[in-house]
């Protein structure tokens, strides 16, 4: 029998790349509508376009800053933003660069910068009064595109204390198999184009998947080769979930936490849900999961 990491090298990497960039435009319009505030970020010129599920309830709450899923949609993120908020903790999203209404163009450069600018928002004085933010406990979190996004600033920002990364991608080793695997490059390559060509995703010259590689991707920052970097992130609270019927669980959500284990890292916990890669089944199980640990968060551990 083949392992489940070979079955994936064959017939399921074929739909890592349409996971990746294609459930968070169909999955998020389940449940009880809640109305979020609309919020601008300014970057450097680029206006981003986002949401701000308010938590319910008085005094200051921990916030959760959650990163969309690629080309992600306008409004919730797997649905967390909804229930998080009935349960006393805020969730801020929005669309990274060169995505829906955001301005700019995308690049994981520009991503990461984005991630900056919206880290830097909750910390304005205006805003913390306005969306009654605990500046002592804020949480990065991201979903598949957005979770590798996060490991990779959280790497790269050691102000950042607490990361969630809900079926994120570690894109060093997704590169080295889009090298590797045509399989997997033309289908990628094949999404990316049909992203362009509904408007919804504008990229960089440059950003492109097929780009990237043909500059050689040793020209990437080494921090989005997260099992590679474990190291650099053993200080941090992580949460990672994943998906037992997710393939993307099996060559790289797995291999990082046996990885932060080797390396020592303390406070990593992992939850694996009998689910695929948009957690339609268990979107409840999901978000509870998300809870406990935020609250969970001894007071020592806070910013």
């Amino acid at each position: 029998m083949k392992s489940k990491s070979k079955y994936m090298k064959g017939l399921g990497l074929k739909t890592i790349s349409v996971l990746l960039i294609f459930w968070t435009l169909k999955s998020i319009t389940l449940g009880q509508i809640v109305n979020p505030e609309n919020i601008t970020i300014y970057r450097d010129g680029v206006i981003l376009k986002g949401k701000f599920y308010i938590a319910e309830g008085q005094g200051l709450f921990p916030t959760l800053l959650l990163l969309q899923g690629f080309p992600g949609n306008q409004t919730d993120v797997i649905g967390l933003g909804k229930i998080l908020s009935q349960s006393g903790i805020n969730v801020m999203t929005f669309n990274f660069s060169g995505t829906h209404q955001s301005d700019g163009t995308c690049s994981f450069e520009n991503s990461q910068l984005d991630i900056m600018a919206a880290v830097e928002f909750l910390y304005y004085p205006e805003n913390i009064v306005r969306f009654n933010i605990d500046t002592s406990l804020i949480v990065l979190g991201g979903y598949s595109f957005g979770g590798g996004m996060g490991m990779t600033y959280a790497i790269r920002h050691p102000e950042i204390k607490h990361v969630i990364t809900i079926a994120g991608n570690d894109w060093g080793s997704f590169f080295e198999e889009y090298i590797r695997n045509p399989e997997l490059k033309n289908t990628t390559d094949a999404n990316i184009d049909r992203a362009v060509s509904t408007g919804i995703t504008r990229f960089e010259k440059g950003g492109m998947p097929r780009e990237i590689a043909e500059v050689g991707i040793d020209k990437l920052d080494p921090a989005f080769f997260l099992r590679k970097s474990a190291s650099q992130l053993t200080t941090k609270n992580i949460l990672i979930i994943c998906g037992l019927d997710d393939d993307t669980s099996y060559d790289f959500i797995l291999p990082l936490y046996r990885e932060l284990k080797k390396e020592g890292a303390q406070n990593v916990q992992i939850t694996a849900l009998q689910d695929d890669h948009s957690f339609l089944k268990t979107r409840t199980d999901l978000a509870n999961a998300v809870i406990m640990w935020i609250k969970a968060i001894p007071e020592g551990q806070k910013q």
